[in-house]
């Protein structure tokens, strides 16, 4: 009786074998394609971030440069002074909304500008500076086209 109790439990170890074996071999393909898709996601991770680094670089010597040209355009003598431009706007009669229409600006950005809560930009100040020069008339114009 032992004699088949014993082949048996071979038959049986045998059989499962078996069966585990095609399970495994789907199971080591599937980790095989895994691997290789993690190594793909890790190169391209990789490329991505020295990209990323090369950019910001990159937009950091923009910005640099952008200074030097915020730089010429102060060196150029175009002062901002929120008073004479307060003064300037009484001097034509307009109001704060309207000088901001001249300006192509926001309102709120004048009535900062006015209260000296905030600097107008390199290419506000031209735009300022070239208003500066303009005349009522042309003023009036500008708000009424």
């Amino acid at each position: 009786m032992s004699s088949l109790i014993n082949s048996l439990k071979s038959e049986i170890a045998r059989v499962a074998r078996k069966e585990l074996k095609d399970e495994l071999l789907a199971l080591r393909k599937a980790t095989t394609i895994h691997r290789s898709e993690i190594a793909a996601l890790k190169r391209q991770v990789k490329s991505l971030a020295s990209a990323l680094k090369a950019t910001v670089k990159a937009s950091r010597s923009n910005d640099s440069t952008t200074s030097a040209g915020n730089a010429s355009a102060a060196a150029a003598g175009i002062r901002f002074s929120a008073s004479r431009l307060a003064a300037l706007r009484a001097k034509w009669g307009i109001t704060q909304a309207q000088m901001a229409a001249v300006l192509d600006v926001s309102y709120l950005s004048v009535h900062k500008w006015e209260a000296g809560a905030a600097k107008p930009r390199a290419a506000q100040l031209q735009k300022i500076a070239a208003v500066m020069k303009m005349g009522k008339r042309e003023v009036q114009k500008k708000l009424l086209g």
